[in-house]
């Protein structure tokens, strides 16, 4: 029987919830993985045995949790870990590598952070519901993209409601409507040339105010996820069709090619022409 189960997300052109990876691993004694710092979220779920987390806080201060059964860990983007397995009794687990616009948020509501990664359920139904998520995910890797980020969604419910209350904070009610109106607007005209007023206004609130705001929900100023949407649509259309740059800036809301290659450089770290070379065939990425 094999250990060790790894799939690649077939596609990664979606916002709200993305994908990357997915796993499940009976780990021999000991096994180690790290240190290393991901780009993106990555969750493991501890279906058995026990093992221990070393990982940095928010300060780059280091600490050692004891993980076992029943417990999982969040590595959060560019939080330097390793995780090794007991020798007398290793872990299995199953993990998920995802990100997202939403993903941030719902954390938050559980109560994980660089500073606090243990996840511990306060229900153990909806914990074995979301362990289930999980593996359902991992054995039906030839699912279609959006029967997958279904699963996926169920999976980022079951998690956050699991290990806090399914509920804002009455302070956070009203915000949550603004910031909700604020990313309708840039979906539905990021093509266009609109500025951060515009999307103030569309909410009906002074661009300080909304900033703030803003920025509290989703962890970057209403800039940086304008620029980051609108390269995000960017690289869909350089992935996926044979429009020439210039048109592509032209369609992503940038008048000007060279405004949007620097642009598209600051988010991806590479010029539109040369990503477009290195991902027209989907790029892997290692197992964990």
């Amino acid at each position: 029987m094999d250990n060790f189960l790894f799939s690649i997300f077939p596609n990664e052109t979606f916002i709200d919830l993305v994908l990357y990876q997915y796993g499940w691993e009976q780990c021999k004694p000991s096994h180690s993985f790290g240190p290393v710092a991901k780009t993106h979220y990555l969750f493991h779920y501890v279906i058995s045995g026990t093992g221990v987390l070393t990982a940095n806080d928010t300060h780059r201060h280091s600490h050692t949790y004891q993980v076992k059964s029943g417990q999982g860990f969040m590595l959060f983007p560019d939080q330097v870990c390793t995780y090794t397995a007991d020798t007398n009794l290793p872990w299995e687990y199953v993990w998920i590598e995802f990100d997202g616009l939403r993903v941030k948020e719902s954390l938050q509501i559980a109560g994980l952070s660089p500073n606090s990664p243990i996840y511990r359920s306060h229900s153990k139904e909806l914990g074995i519901k979301m362990m289930e998520e999980m593996l359902y995910i991992v054995h039906h890797p030839k699912e279609s993209p959006f029967h997958l980020l279904g699963h996926g969604f169920l999976f980022l419910d079951y998690l956050t409601r699991s290990i806090a209350p399914y509920h804002l904070s009455s302070s956070g009610k009203i915000q949550d409507f603004y910031i909700r109106e604020a990313i309708t607007f840039v979906e539905q005209n990021f093509q266009n040339d609109i500025s951060v007023e515009d999307i103030a206004a569309r909410c009906g609130l002074n661009r300080s105010y909304f900033g703030t705001i803003f920025r509290q929900a989703l962890g970057q100023t209403p800039q940086e996820f304008l620029i980051h949407y609108r390269m995000i649509k960017a690289a869909e259309l350089l992935k996926l069709t044979k429009l020439s740059v210039q048109d592509i800036s032209n369609a992503v809301g940038y008048s000007n090619p060279l405004h949007f290659s620097r642009a598209f450089k600051n988010v991806y770290g590479k010029s539109p022409r040369i990503w477009r070379s290195e991902n027209a065939i989907h790029q892997g990425v290692l197992p964990q």
